[in-house]
């Protein structure tokens, strides 16, 4: 009895010594959870009968950000794991965010597994009920033609009135407007047109804005009106222009929106002044940001949404199976799998360009290593008695 006593010592401590070689050796790894050996006491008819290895438990606790630069890299600030599948269609779960685009632009880990999040419509809207493999679409953009410009300004109350009847409106006269300011459209095929607003003073609360295309006079002009608070009345609509570029690109047309210009008693100034439309681009990278859309960036300064990473988290993660150093499965143990949008409910952020290093405590691991190794030797020695006492018998 007393042999198999000090066997089981001696598995259960290989055992034991092996996961405490695993944790020292993935010190290193990115997204590790270290391990630690449990056991329990074996009776035999109410007298102790060695020990036994009953479970390997791991620890989930979260570890320190190391900052990568890469904008494919991406670390979990909190609770929750990536959603990755695998070529077999399987499903596993990582704390390890070193990822990059394949050759057919999707997300994926260095073993091939994809990560997945929620798709996006032809608008660019996320679909938060639909689950698939994050793929960056579009390769490149084509040109979009201006439809509409957002323009927002402070005009300045204290600015002279000027006479339009003796100083008629002249681009080229400065004296003719109080001031200017310019604004980049886009025809069909994405060449860019500049478009002034020359904004004259005509009286108390009212101003007349004139509009020029690439220095050619449009021969329009809008009256604008204020309140006596310095509130917009006038315009109440969009300002429609109409231009022909006479460049093989179709005929113009976009509204300017004046919503948020005021009248104060301070220097003219532009808050806003934003063209819808772009030249054509191509991809030059991507980028996730904190709460896990995935961007598209173009050559032309556009970014497209490509999709938005999910984390999932459980009601029992020591009830996970690990299938890798940095992989889980589901069991029946660990429950469902809860899955959101980073930053909902009980899951983490994310960081962008940062990755999570192995929770290991190498201190205590070389501790542990040293304890396990004297247990080791004890159990031998036990055994070497154990041996020399039936030998004496033998002998007797």
């Amino acid at each position: 009895m007393s042999f198999n006593i000090a066997m089981s010592g001696l598995n259960s401590t290989t055992q034991e010594l092996n996961t405490i070689s695993n944790n020292i050796a993935n010190v290193s790894t990115v997204g590790y959870k270290s391990s630690r050996a449990e056991f329990a006491a074996v009776m035999n008819g109410g007298m102790g009968g060695g020990v036994e290895m009953s479970t390997v438990s791991q620890s989930f606790n979260g570890s320190n950000m190391v900052m990568t630069g890469r904008p494919t890299d991406l670390a979990i600030g909190g609770s929750g794991f990536f959603v990755l599948e695998g070529p077999d269609g399987s499903t596993t779960y990582s704390r390890a965010g070193m990822f990059h685009q394949d050759k057919d632009n999707y997300i994926v880990n260095n073993s091939g597994h994809r990560l997945q999040g929620y798709s996006v419509d032809s608008a660019g809207n996320v679909q938060t009920g639909s689950v698939t493999d994050l793929q960056v679409q579009t390769g490149s953009v084509p040109a979009k033609a201006t439809d509409s410009v957002d323009f927002a300004a402070n005009f300045d109350a204290g600015a002279s009135v000027i006479d339009t009847a003796d100083n008629p409106f002249d681009p080229d006269d400065s004296d003719s407007f109080n001031s200017s300011y310019t604004t980049t459209v886009y025809d069909s095929l994405g060449n860019e047109h500049t478009m002034t607003q020359y904004f004259v003073k005509t009286g108390e609360n009212e101003w007349e804005v004139h509009y020029t295309m690439n220095g050619d006079d449009l021969g329009q002009s809008e009256t604008v009106m204020f309140d006596t608070e310095g509130n917009l009345t006038a315009p109440t609509a969009p300002v429609a222009i109409a231009y022909d570029p006479q460049n093989g690109a179709s005929p113009m047309a976009f509204d300017i929106s004046m919503t948020g210009t005021t009248q104060y008693g301070s220097d003219f100034a532009v808050s806003t002044n934003r063209s819808d439309g772009h030249t054509a681009g191509e991809l030059t990278g991507i980028t996730i940001d904190e709460d896990g859309y995935l961007f598209a960036n173009y050559s032309n300064g556009e970014q497209m949404i490509q999709g938005q990473v999910i984390l999932a988290d459980f009601p029992n993660n020591g009830g996970l199976v690990q299938v890798g150093n940095t992989g889980w499965a589901a069991t029946q143990a660990s429950g469902q799998p809860l899955t959101g949008a980073p930053g909902t409910g009980t899951l983490g952020s994310l960081s962008a360009g940062y990755l999570e290093e192995s929770n290991v405590d190498l201190t205590g691991e070389l501790v542990g290593l040293m304890t396990a190794q004297r247990n080791y030797q004890a159990n031998a020695q036990s055994l070497s008695t154990q041996q020399q006492l039936t030998q004496v018998l033998f002998n007797m």
